[in-house]
């Protein structure tokens, strides 16, 4: 029987937010992963391919999940 591939972690969460320059910049929550770019199409792949760098094949997440986090001022 083959011994199946276990992942020490299963998922690695990104805190998007808007730049203030424009575009993005994202935070990976727990890790030292850092990446921004322009798009959000442009965001998903700058974060996937920071996942693979910071991770061996072995190692890395198989769920990359994105919180965009927005604030809002209205005033009164």
């Amino acid at each position: 029987m083959k011994a199946r591939k276990k992942r020490a972690i299963k998922e690695i969460v990104f805190q998007i937010e808007e730049s203030l320059d424009g575009g993005f910049e994202a935070q990976a929550l727990g890790f030292s992963i850092y990446t921004e770019a322009e798009t959000v199409a442009g965001l998903k792949k700058a974060v996937r391919d920071a996942v693979e760098c910071h991770f061996s094949e072995k190692d890395r997440p198989g769920i990359i999940r994105l919180h965009f986090v927005r604030d809002e001022l209205i005033a009164i």
